[in-house]
C-alpha cells in the first residue's frame, strides 16, 4: 500500500501542453470591448441651448423690428465716427490710467510713509466712488473753480473743461487706481532675488525697475490689463452723460430723430461686439508673447488647434494598414 502511494505521490504533473492540462490555460482570452460611456447630460444641455436660441430668435423675428434701418445705419457716417471716439478716449484713459498705475503701484511698495500714504489714498477714493459719479464731478468743476490759471494759460473752466477734458479725466484717473493695484501684484509676483541680484552688479533702484522687475511683471500684468482695456470700452458709454458724442449717445442722438430706438441699439451693440471682439484676439496674442519664457512649449493657437482637428483624422486614416493597424 505504501509503495502504491509513493507511486502515486510522484507522478509526475501533466504538462500545460497536454491533454490534462488546465482547461482556463488552453483557453484563449476574450477580446476586450470597450463601450463608451453615454453623457446624457451634454445631449440634455445642448438641447436646452437650441431651445432657448430658437425662442430668442423667433421674439426677435417676430418683433416690430426694421432690419433694413439696422443695415442701413451700420455704416451710417455718424455711427463710424462715434465709434472712432469710442476708441480714442478708451485709448487715451488707458495709456493715462497704466502710466500713472504703475507710477502709484511703485509708490505703494515705496519704503517713504507719505508715498505710500498718498498712493494708498488716491487708490481708495476712486476704486470707491462710482465712474458716473466722477465724471460729473469733473465736468462740474466749475462750481469750484471758477477760473483755471497755469500762469501761461488763464481761462474759464466752463470753457476749459469741456466734454473730453472731463471724459479723459474720469476714465483715466479712475482706471489708475485699478491699474496701481494689478502693478502692484506684478511687481511683488517677481522673486526678490532678481532684485538682490541687480542691486549686486551696481543697478539702481530705477534701473532695477525697468530693466529686471518690470519687464518679468508683464506676464502677471497683461492678461488683467487686456481685461480692463475691453472693460474701458464698454464703460466709456457713460460719457454719454455729460454730452461727449461716442458711440452710444451717437446712436441715441439718431434713434430720437428716426424713433428706431430697438434698431439703434441693435447697430451700437455690433459696433461694440466687433470692437470687443478685435481687442480680444489682440489681448491673446500679446499674453501669448509675454507668455514664451514661462513655458517650454507654447499651447497653439485656436487656428492651429482648428488646423489640427482637420488634419487630424486625415492623418490617422493614411497612417492605417489594410487590416486597420498602424
Amino acid at each position: 500500500m505504501s509503495d502504491s502511494h509513493d507511486s502515486l505521490s510522484k507522478k509526475p504533473a501533466d504538462e500545460p501542453g497536454s491533454g490534462g492540462g488546465d482547461v482556463r490555460e488552453r483557453v484563449p482570452p476574450e477580446a476586450i470591448r470597450a463601450v463608451p460611456v453615454r453623457h446624457w447630460g451634454r445631449w440634455i444641455g445642448v438641447a436646452v441651448v437650441f431651445a432657448l436660441l430658437a425662442a430668442l430668435f423667433q421674439a426677435f423675428r417676430g418683433a416690430d423690428i426694421n432690419w433694413d434701418v439696422v443695415g442701413e445705419f451700420l455704416t451710417y457716417d455718424t455711427i463710424i465716427e462715434g465709434a472712432g471716439k469710442t476708441l480714442w478716449i478708451t485709448l487715451l484713459s488707458m495709456l493715462l490710467g497704466v502710466v500713472l498705475g504703475v507710477i502709484l503701484a511703485i509708490m505703494r511698495l515705496s519704503g517713504n510713509p507719505v508715498l505710500s500714504g498718498v498712493a494708498w489714498g488716491y487708490i481708495w477714493f476712486f476704486r470707491g466712488t462710482p465712474v458716473l459719479v466722477q465724471l460729473f464731478l469733473w465736468y462740474n468743476l466749475s462750481f469750484v473753480f471758477e477760473t483755471v490759471n497755469f500762469g501761461f494759460y488763464k481761462d474759464e473752466m466752463n470753457d476749459f473743461m469741456t466734454p473730453f477734458l472731463a471724459a479723459l479725466l474720469g476714465l483715466g484717473l479712475n482706471e489708475a487706481a485699478y491699474m496701481a493695484e494689478i502693478a502692484r501684484a506684478g511687481i511683488q509676483s517677481v522673486d526678490r532675488g532678481q532684485t538682490e541680484a541687480a542691486h549686486a552688479l551696481g543697478m539702481n533702484n530705477g534701473k532695477t525697475m525697468r530693466r529686471i522687475v518690470l519687464p518679468q511683471a508683464m506676464r502677471v500684468i497683461i492678461p488683467p490689463t487686456g481685461n480692463e482695456f475691453i472693460n474701458m470700452l464698454k464703460t466709456s458709454s457713460l460719457v454719454y452723460a455729460i454730452q461727449y458724442t461716442e458711440l452710444f449717445r451717437a446712436g441715441n442722438t439718431i434713434s430720437t430723430r428716426n424713433l428706431a430706438v430697438m434698431e439703434m441699439l441693435i447697430v451700437v451693440t455690433v459696433w461694440y461686439l466687433i470692437l470687443t471682439t478685435v481687442f480680444s484676439i489682440g489681448q491673446y496674442y500679446l499674453e501669448r508673447y509675454f507668455a514664451r519664457g514661462n513655458e517650454r512649449v507654447r499651447p497653439p493657437t485656436p487656428l492651429q488647434r482648428a488646423r489640427a482637428r482637420l488634419t487630424g483624422p486625415r492623418r490617422q486614416r493614411a497612417g492605417r494598414g489594410p487590416a486597420g493597424g498602424v
